[in-house]
């Protein structure tokens, strides 16, 4: 006979546990479900439960040896039987709580290379979408083809997502923020991109030079809101330990600054440039050491671009990587990101304006982007 059991998911699919393991993680959702944990707290409620019964049968006994007139006067005052729970009950208050929900269905966080993509395209609404889940599809293909991201690593967030934890609602947007700096290390390559919806919102804390926050906009911030820039720099940008490497890419309006960095990388078309401070007030919006590199779409006060099959920030980063050769630097990348976009949207009418934006680059420190070599 077989010795593997089976065990059945929390998304209620059955899979079988090789004999001695410890956890075993689902193929559907990847919730991760401890074996040997829930095995010896069951086993630990079954010794518990025996000596209980021991020390009841100890105490029967000593009370049939004592002659009657001991036993007469332990009757008085009458004694107090102390009834046990049913087994199932202590065995339920002894089992393991369920793991927290901020794990369920998402990967591992450990690995070396891991990555959160996010694609919004509001179906139903008014102001709906058209590529921005396919962005994130294209942005998964390239990373695990080209850049050497195991599939395993990546968290999509999108409409087209079976499991709830992966629609890119605010709480679970910020749940995959959390999830992909967790216990960061050095030489973690982490990547976020986010295509959707960018906007503006007035500054209340005083830290934006411009006087207004940068916010992404999640498919349900009718209700829950927009994620401004100040918390997307607390959770993604702090954390960043020394080592760390974190890399964004920001296809949507408003989005120059949305990860709150605190340099501005300004290139002219002659591909000279001048790094430009965004501090303002006495909040870090640094790293704890690690190094944070942003491309956005456009400046905060722009519209982003398109073009025929994507978003064109998402277009244009991956062409450029793809035909930039081997270790480019930063600021070739900037020049081909430009030199893409404007060759796509040329061949393009436009309706509410004839002017295209043009990527930005915003960074936790001031570097030479003409010798940084860019890497994954």
């Amino acid at each position: 006979m077989s010795s593997q059991r089976e065990v059945r998911c929390r998304c209620g699919r059955w899979m079988w546990a090789p004999p001695g393991a410890g956890a075993i993680q689902c193929s559907t959702c990847h919730t991760v479900t401890q074996l040997h944990s829930l095995v010896d707290a069951l086993r630990g409620a079954h010794r518990m439960i025996y000596g209980l019964q021991q020390l009841r049968r100890q105490y029967q006994q000593q009370q049939q040896q004592q002659p009657p007139q001991m036993m007469m006067a332990q009757r008085s005052p009458p004694q107090m039987m102390v009834q046990l729970p049913p087994p199932q009950m202590m065995m339920a208050q002894l089992s393991p709580p369920p793991p927290p929900r901020l794990l369920e269905a998402l990967p591992s966080p450990f690995g070396k290379k891991r990555a959160v993509l996010c694609g919004v395209n509001y179906r139903g609404k008014s102001y709906s979408l058209k590529g921005c889940i396919s962005d994130a599809k294209s942005m998964r293909c390239f990373l695990v083809q080209h850049m050497g991201f195991p599939v395993e690593s990546i968290l999509m967030l999108t409409e087209d997502e079976a499991c709830p934890q992966k629609i890119p609602t605010k709480r679970n947007m910020r749940k995959a923020m959390r999830w992909l700096v967790e216990g960061n290390k050095a030489r973690d390559s982490l990547f976020f991109h986010y295509s959707g919806h960018g906007a503006q919102q007035k500054d209340y804390d005083g830290d934006e030079i411009d006087g207004q926050d940068e916010a992404l906009i999640p498919l349900d911030h009718e209700t829950e809101g927009k994620i401004i820039d100040d918390e997307i720099n607390e959770i993604l940008v702090r954390p960043l330990v020394h080592g760390a490497k974190l890399h964004a890419v920001i296809d949507a309006c408003n989005s120059g600054t949305v990860l709150d960095l605190p340099f501005v990388c300004r290139m002219e078309r002659n591909g000279s440039y001048d790094w430009e401070y965004q501090g303002l007030g006495r909040i870090y919006k640094g790293t704890d050491g690690g190094g944070a590199f942003c491309f956005s779409a456009c400046d905060d006060d722009e519209a982003s671009g398109y073009t025929p099959n994507a978003g064109a920030m998402t277009y244009s980063f991956i062409n450029a990587v793809k035909t930039a050769g081997p270790a480019p630097t930063y600021g070739q990348l900037l020049n081909l990101m430009c030199s893409s976009i404007l060759e796509a949207q040329s061949r393009l009418t436009y309706t509410d304006s004839d002017e295209s934006s043009e990527p930005l680059l915003t960074s936790s420190e001031k570097f030479n982007i003409y010798a940084t070599k860019f890497a994954l």
